[in-house]
């Protein structure tokens, strides 16, 4: 694990949020008050009438962007992932609402994720709510509200604890950014294949299929 990146504590609430990727101020929870939120606030809005899934950075809860359509774009790569690490007992896949520690106060929720066996303590499923865990795959479905500036703090966190590949997948434009390192992403199209690579040898996705989720019609 390399040296994991962490927030200076800000002097106001501009500089909270350019601290935190720019988000828009709507998704940074007030209670708790930011720098003071834990693991435990985590699971208490996860679990509160209304269903808030937050990740924790450094004492801040940031609630998920999510959307529809990108809901559906995650269910259909949990499906494909999961039948293809499951038939090949490769490992985990997890779901939009898998909640993992990186480090001590910084929790993040990627939408799918693909933990092999020997990542995974006792290559078993875990019992505690938020393991410490770094996944091999963490794949990212954009939403309007995420920005530039939030990505790339996300994949700081996941590189600074080996994840081994990051798939950004943008409903807007139809593409996906392939990264194995925080920055400059292969970025495919629909014309081309998703593949597994190293990390999972032998899967593949077009693009085409993918995207055509958005085009479904009864």
């Amino acid at each position: 694990m390399s040296a994991v990146p962490t927030l200076a504590p800000a002097d106001d609430v501009g500089e909270l949020l350019e601290r935190l990727g720019d988000v828009p101020p709507a998704r940074v929870r007030l209670r708790p008050l930011p720098g003071t939120a834990t693991e435990a606030d985590v699971l208490a809005a996860l679990e509160a009438p209304r269903k808030r899934i937050c990740e924790l950075i450094d004492g801040v809860l940031v609630e998920k962007a999510v959307g529809f359509r990108e809901s559906r774009l995650a269910v259909v790569l949990i499906r494909l992932l999961d039948f293809f690490v499951t038939a090949r007992n490769l490992g985990l896949v997890t779901a939009p609402d898998g909640t993992i520690r990186l480090w001590a106060g910084r929790v993040r929720i990627p939408d799918v994720a693909f933990f092999s066996w020997d990542r995974l303590p006792g290559r078993r499923l875990p019992d505690e709510p938020i393991p410490t865990l770094a996944p091999d795959l963490a794949v990212e479905v954009l939403s309007r509200s995420n920005t530039p500036a939030e990505m790339r703090l996300k994949r700081q966190d996941y590189f600074a604890v080996v994840v081994r590949l990051v798939w950004e997948v943008d409903p807007a434009t139809r593409t996906v950014s392939v990264y194995t390192a925080p920055e400059s992403p292969i970025v495919l199209t629909e014309a081309d294949t998703l593949d597994g690579g190293t990390v999972l040898p032998g899967f593949t996705l077009p693009l085409r299929d993918l995207f055509a989720e958005l085009d479904r019609q009864g």
